[in-house]
Protein backbone atom coordinates (compact mmCIF):
# COMPACT_ATOMS: atom_id res chain seq x y z
CA UNK A 1 0.00 0.00 0.00
CA UNK A 2 1.36 3.75 -0.46
CA UNK A 3 0.36 4.62 2.74
CA UNK A 4 -1.70 2.86 6.05
CA UNK A 5 -4.88 3.62 6.75
CA UNK A 6 -6.26 4.27 10.24
CA UNK A 7 -10.18 3.52 10.69
CA UNK A 8 -11.67 3.51 14.32
CA UNK A 9 -14.80 5.40 13.85
CA UNK A 10 -17.19 8.03 11.73
CA UNK A 11 -19.14 9.78 8.61
CA UNK A 12 -22.05 9.03 5.74
CA UNK A 13 -22.39 9.55 2.05
CA UNK A 14 -22.41 13.53 1.08
CA UNK A 15 -19.93 14.39 -1.27
CA UNK A 16 -18.34 17.69 -3.12
CA UNK A 17 -18.83 18.73 -6.32
CA UNK A 18 -17.50 16.56 -9.40
CA UNK A 19 -16.46 13.94 -7.03
CA UNK A 20 -18.19 10.32 -7.55
CA UNK A 21 -20.55 9.80 -4.72
CA UNK A 22 -20.13 6.36 -2.96
CA UNK A 23 -22.41 4.71 -1.12
CA UNK A 24 -21.24 3.91 2.71
CA UNK A 25 -20.94 0.65 3.82
CA UNK A 26 -21.65 1.43 7.14
CA UNK A 27 -24.91 1.90 9.12
CA UNK A 28 -22.95 4.68 11.21
CA UNK A 29 -21.38 8.38 9.81
CA UNK A 30 -17.67 8.16 8.83
CA UNK A 31 -15.57 11.18 9.79
CA UNK A 32 -12.39 11.80 8.27
CA UNK A 33 -10.00 13.14 9.60
CA UNK A 34 -6.43 14.38 7.70
CA UNK A 35 -3.44 15.32 9.56
CA UNK A 36 -0.69 17.48 7.95
CA UNK A 37 1.85 15.15 9.68
CA UNK A 38 4.18 12.14 10.19
CA UNK A 39 2.15 8.93 10.54
CA UNK A 40 3.60 8.08 13.61
CA UNK A 41 2.23 11.09 15.22
CA UNK A 42 -1.33 10.58 13.88
CA UNK A 43 -2.42 8.00 16.77
CA UNK A 44 -2.02 10.34 19.53
CA UNK A 45 -3.76 13.21 17.57
CA UNK A 46 -7.11 10.32 16.72
CA UNK A 47 -7.09 9.58 20.31
CA UNK A 48 -7.70 13.10 21.51
CA UNK A 49 -10.43 13.27 18.49
CA UNK A 50 -12.30 10.55 20.28
CA UNK A 51 -11.77 12.08 23.22
CA UNK A 52 -13.15 15.04 22.33
CA UNK A 53 -16.40 13.19 20.26
CA UNK A 54 -16.66 11.12 23.73
CA UNK A 55 -17.72 14.02 25.52
CA UNK A 56 -20.07 14.50 23.21
CA UNK A 57 -22.05 11.14 23.46
CA UNK A 58 -20.13 9.55 20.89
CA UNK A 59 -18.37 6.26 20.89
CA UNK A 60 -16.52 4.54 18.32
CA UNK A 61 -17.26 1.85 16.29
CA UNK A 62 -20.77 2.16 17.16
CA UNK A 63 -22.14 5.51 16.62
CA UNK A 64 -19.19 6.36 13.64
CA UNK A 65 -15.77 5.31 12.27
CA UNK A 66 -12.91 7.57 12.03
CA UNK A 67 -10.92 7.43 8.71
CA UNK A 68 -7.83 9.18 9.07
CA UNK A 69 -4.83 9.45 7.51
CA UNK A 70 -1.80 11.27 7.69
CA UNK A 71 0.06 13.36 4.79
CA UNK A 72 3.74 12.85 6.21
CA UNK A 73 4.21 16.33 5.32
CA UNK A 74 3.94 16.10 1.95
CA UNK A 75 1.25 18.36 0.03
CA UNK A 76 0.88 16.41 -3.12
CA UNK A 77 -0.75 14.01 -1.11
CA UNK A 78 -3.45 16.23 0.71
CA UNK A 79 -5.64 17.08 -2.66
CA UNK A 80 -5.78 12.64 -3.44
CA UNK A 81 -6.18 11.60 0.36
CA UNK A 82 -8.93 13.97 1.00
CA UNK A 83 -10.83 12.85 -2.28
CA UNK A 84 -10.52 9.02 -1.27
CA UNK A 85 -12.09 9.69 2.04
CA UNK A 86 -15.11 11.62 0.04
CA UNK A 87 -15.09 8.90 -2.14
CA UNK A 88 -15.44 6.55 0.63
CA UNK A 89 -18.67 8.24 1.60
CA UNK A 90 -17.50 10.93 4.46
CA UNK A 91 -20.03 13.07 6.27
CA UNK A 92 -18.26 15.51 8.01
CA UNK A 93 -14.26 16.31 7.59
CA UNK A 94 -11.75 16.94 9.80
CA UNK A 95 -8.51 18.75 8.05
CA UNK A 96 -6.13 20.20 10.48
CA UNK A 97 -3.85 23.12 9.12
CA UNK A 98 -4.18 26.19 5.97
CA UNK A 99 -2.88 23.27 3.22
CA UNK A 100 -5.57 20.95 4.20
CA UNK A 101 -8.05 23.21 4.86
CA UNK A 102 -7.75 25.09 1.30
CA UNK A 103 -7.70 22.06 -0.52
CA UNK A 104 -10.93 20.40 1.62
CA UNK A 105 -12.87 23.83 0.79
CA UNK A 106 -11.77 23.43 -2.90
CA UNK A 107 -13.26 20.02 -3.04
CA UNK A 108 -16.56 20.64 -1.63
CA UNK A 109 -18.82 22.81 -0.50
CA UNK A 110 -21.19 20.72 0.79
CA UNK A 111 -19.61 18.44 3.26
CA UNK A 112 -19.67 19.93 6.58
CA UNK A 113 -16.06 20.40 7.59
CA UNK A 114 -14.96 21.22 11.33
CA UNK A 115 -11.22 22.67 11.45
CA UNK A 116 -8.72 24.08 13.42
CA UNK A 117 -6.13 26.37 12.00
CA UNK A 118 -3.86 28.17 13.76
CA UNK A 119 -1.90 30.37 10.92
CA UNK A 120 -5.02 31.88 8.45
CA UNK A 121 -7.55 34.43 9.37
CA UNK A 122 -10.96 32.73 8.13
CA UNK A 123 -12.96 36.11 7.48
CA UNK A 124 -9.94 37.38 5.17
CA UNK A 125 -9.26 33.68 3.52
CA UNK A 126 -12.81 33.49 2.81
CA UNK A 127 -13.96 30.78 4.51
CA UNK A 128 -16.15 32.40 7.24
CA UNK A 129 -19.07 35.03 6.51
CA UNK A 130 -18.55 35.79 10.37
CA UNK A 131 -17.30 34.40 13.70
CA UNK A 132 -20.66 34.16 15.37
CA UNK A 133 -22.30 32.88 11.88
CA UNK A 134 -19.75 31.25 9.63
CA UNK A 135 -22.84 30.84 7.07
CA UNK A 136 -20.97 28.18 4.96
CA UNK A 137 -20.20 24.36 5.39
CA UNK A 138 -17.13 25.28 7.20
CA UNK A 139 -16.46 25.97 10.97
CA UNK A 140 -13.51 25.58 13.64
CA UNK A 141 -11.22 26.48 15.89
CA UNK A 142 -8.91 29.70 14.61
CA UNK A 143 -6.36 31.85 16.57
CA UNK A 144 -5.97 35.27 17.65
CA UNK A 145 -2.36 35.36 15.80
CA UNK A 146 -1.87 39.37 15.97
CA UNK A 147 -2.57 38.79 19.86
CA UNK A 148 0.57 36.32 19.70
CA UNK A 149 2.81 38.30 18.59
CA UNK A 150 2.63 41.25 20.90
CA UNK A 151 2.75 38.66 23.64
CA UNK A 152 6.14 36.82 21.68
CA UNK A 153 7.54 40.06 21.32
CA UNK A 154 7.29 40.87 25.10
CA UNK A 155 8.37 38.33 26.46
CA UNK A 156 11.83 38.39 24.57
CA UNK A 157 12.18 41.46 25.72
CA UNK A 158 11.31 40.82 28.76
CA UNK A 159 14.10 38.32 28.87
CA UNK A 160 16.47 39.67 26.63
CA UNK A 161 15.95 43.89 27.43
CA UNK A 162 18.32 44.97 25.47
CA UNK A 163 16.91 42.95 22.60
CA UNK A 164 16.30 45.08 19.14
CA UNK A 165 17.02 42.60 16.17
CA UNK A 166 14.82 39.92 15.65
CA UNK A 167 14.56 37.06 13.18
CA UNK A 168 11.33 35.81 11.98
CA UNK A 169 10.99 32.16 10.60
CA UNK A 170 7.77 31.71 8.34
CA UNK A 171 6.63 28.87 6.07
CA UNK A 172 4.75 30.94 3.23
CA UNK A 173 2.61 27.32 2.62
CA UNK A 174 0.46 29.13 5.61
CA UNK A 175 -0.55 32.73 5.19
CA UNK A 176 0.44 36.32 5.53
CA UNK A 177 -1.38 37.04 8.31
CA UNK A 178 1.64 36.13 10.92
CA UNK A 179 4.38 38.05 9.24
CA UNK A 180 2.33 41.03 9.12
CA UNK A 181 1.21 40.56 12.60
CA UNK A 182 4.95 40.52 13.68
CA UNK A 183 5.95 43.80 11.61
CA UNK A 184 2.68 45.81 12.99
CA UNK A 185 3.78 44.60 16.64
CA UNK A 186 7.62 44.98 16.22
CA UNK A 187 6.71 48.59 14.99
CA UNK A 188 5.30 49.40 18.06
CA UNK A 189 7.57 48.17 20.52
CA UNK A 190 10.61 49.16 18.23
CA UNK A 191 12.28 46.07 17.50
CA UNK A 192 13.46 45.37 14.09
CA UNK A 193 12.55 42.52 12.52
CA UNK A 194 13.85 40.19 9.14
CA UNK A 195 11.66 37.43 7.54
CA UNK A 196 12.89 34.09 6.77
CA UNK A 197 11.36 31.23 5.22
CA UNK A 198 10.97 27.53 5.97
CA UNK A 199 9.11 25.92 2.48
CA UNK A 200 9.96 22.27 3.60
CA UNK A 201 11.54 19.77 6.25
CA UNK A 202 14.51 20.07 4.23
CA UNK A 203 14.69 23.65 4.76
CA UNK A 204 15.35 23.94 8.40
CA UNK A 205 19.16 23.46 8.57
CA UNK A 206 19.95 26.00 5.92
CA UNK A 207 17.44 28.58 7.36
CA UNK A 208 19.21 28.29 11.34
CA UNK A 209 22.11 28.53 9.36
CA UNK A 210 20.78 31.67 7.43
CA UNK A 211 19.27 33.21 10.98
CA UNK A 212 22.60 32.40 12.92
CA UNK A 213 24.65 34.96 10.60
CA UNK A 214 22.49 37.56 11.07
CA UNK A 215 23.05 37.63 14.72
CA UNK A 216 19.59 38.07 16.02
CA UNK A 217 19.14 38.97 19.45
CA UNK A 218 15.93 36.84 19.30
CA UNK A 219 14.18 34.52 17.53
CA UNK A 220 10.67 33.94 16.67
CA UNK A 221 9.35 31.00 15.26
CA UNK A 222 6.02 31.34 13.42
CA UNK A 223 3.28 28.73 13.47
CA UNK A 224 3.13 25.75 11.24
CA UNK A 225 2.81 22.11 10.74
CA UNK A 226 6.24 21.96 9.63
CA UNK A 227 7.03 23.72 12.85
CA UNK A 228 4.67 21.93 14.94
CA UNK A 229 5.73 18.49 13.61
CA UNK A 230 9.83 19.69 13.90
CA UNK A 231 9.83 21.03 17.31
CA UNK A 232 12.50 18.83 18.40
CA UNK A 233 14.57 19.46 16.18
CA UNK A 234 13.74 23.18 15.59
CA UNK A 235 15.02 23.62 19.54
CA UNK A 236 18.64 21.91 18.80
CA UNK A 237 19.19 23.87 15.78
CA UNK A 238 18.28 26.99 17.83
CA UNK A 239 20.76 25.81 20.51
CA UNK A 240 23.42 24.56 18.58
CA UNK A 241 23.54 28.30 17.05
CA UNK A 242 23.17 29.99 20.17
CA UNK A 243 19.55 31.84 19.29
CA UNK A 244 16.95 32.41 21.92
CA UNK A 245 14.15 31.37 20.23
CA UNK A 246 9.94 31.79 21.30
CA UNK A 247 7.73 29.44 19.82
CA UNK A 248 3.75 28.06 19.53
CA UNK A 249 4.61 24.88 20.50
CA UNK A 250 5.07 23.38 23.80
CA UNK A 251 6.93 21.06 22.93
CA UNK A 252 9.69 23.33 21.42
CA UNK A 253 10.30 24.55 25.10
CA UNK A 254 10.20 20.98 26.55
CA UNK A 255 12.67 19.75 23.73
CA UNK A 256 15.13 22.32 24.71
CA UNK A 257 13.93 25.40 22.99
CA UNK A 258 13.74 28.74 25.15
CA UNK A 259 10.42 29.78 25.44
CA UNK A 260 7.03 28.39 23.80
CA UNK A 261 4.06 30.70 24.77
CA UNK A 262 0.49 29.22 23.09
CA UNK A 263 -3.04 27.53 23.01
CA UNK A 264 -2.98 24.00 24.10
CA UNK A 265 -2.93 22.06 21.52
CA UNK A 266 -4.60 18.95 23.16
CA UNK A 267 -7.44 21.28 24.02
CA UNK A 268 -7.65 22.28 20.11
CA UNK A 269 -8.26 18.96 19.11
CA UNK A 270 -10.46 17.76 21.76
CA UNK A 271 -12.45 21.15 20.87
CA UNK A 272 -12.47 20.43 17.43
CA UNK A 273 -13.83 16.94 17.67
CA UNK A 274 -16.74 18.44 20.52
CA UNK A 275 -18.17 21.12 17.10
CA UNK A 276 -17.61 17.47 15.26
CA UNK A 277 -20.14 16.06 17.94
CA UNK A 278 -22.70 19.06 17.11
CA UNK A 279 -22.67 18.47 13.61
CA UNK A 280 -23.35 15.02 14.39
CA UNK A 281 -26.22 15.36 16.24
CA UNK A 282 -27.35 17.73 13.63
CA UNK A 283 -26.22 21.36 14.02
CA UNK A 284 -24.93 22.98 10.80
CA UNK A 285 -22.13 24.03 9.99
CA UNK A 286 -23.03 27.79 8.94
CA UNK A 287 -24.79 28.02 12.35
CA UNK A 288 -22.41 26.53 14.69
CA UNK A 289 -19.70 29.62 15.98
CA UNK A 290 -16.16 29.55 15.15
CA UNK A 291 -14.30 29.58 18.41
CA UNK A 292 -10.86 31.26 19.34
CA UNK A 293 -8.41 29.00 21.62
CA UNK A 294 -8.91 29.68 25.26
CA UNK A 295 -6.32 28.45 26.83
CA UNK A 296 -2.57 29.04 26.31
CA UNK A 297 0.58 27.51 28.19
CA UNK A 298 3.98 29.48 29.12
CA UNK A 299 6.86 27.41 29.28
CA UNK A 300 10.35 28.09 30.21
CA UNK A 301 12.95 26.24 29.85
CA UNK A 302 15.76 27.31 32.55
CA UNK A 303 18.75 24.90 31.04
CA UNK A 304 18.18 26.39 27.62
CA UNK A 305 18.53 29.65 29.21
CA UNK A 306 21.54 28.73 31.39
CA UNK A 307 23.29 27.44 28.14
CA UNK A 308 22.71 30.68 26.79
CA UNK A 309 23.69 32.64 29.32
CA UNK A 310 20.15 34.19 29.60
CA UNK A 311 18.78 34.72 33.61
CA UNK A 312 14.94 34.34 33.25
CA UNK A 313 13.43 37.11 34.93
CA UNK A 314 11.87 36.05 38.59
CA UNK A 315 8.44 37.46 37.27
CA UNK A 316 8.29 34.67 34.12
CA UNK A 317 8.98 31.91 36.05
CA UNK A 318 6.32 32.82 38.31
CA UNK A 319 3.87 33.11 35.69
CA UNK A 320 5.16 29.86 33.92
CA UNK A 321 2.71 27.03 33.47
CA UNK A 322 5.55 24.55 33.17
CA UNK A 323 9.10 25.70 34.43
CA UNK A 324 11.55 22.79 32.85
CA UNK A 325 15.23 22.72 35.05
Amino acid sequence: MRRRDFILGAAGSLTGPGLVRAESRNAVPKIGFLFPGPEDALKSRMALLLEGLSGEGFHEPDQFILVARATGGDEARIVPQLKEMIAEGVELLIPTGPSCMRAARTLTRTIPIVTFDLESDPIESGWLGGYAHPGGNITGVFSDFPEFSGKWLELLKETIPSCSNVVALWDPATSTVQPRAIANAAQSVGVKTEVLEIKSFSDLEATFEAAGARRPDGLLILSSPIVSISSKQIAELALIHRLPAISLFANFARSGGLISYGPNLEDLYRETAAMAGKILKGAKAADLPAERPTRFDLVVNLKTAKALNLTMPTSMLLRADEVIE
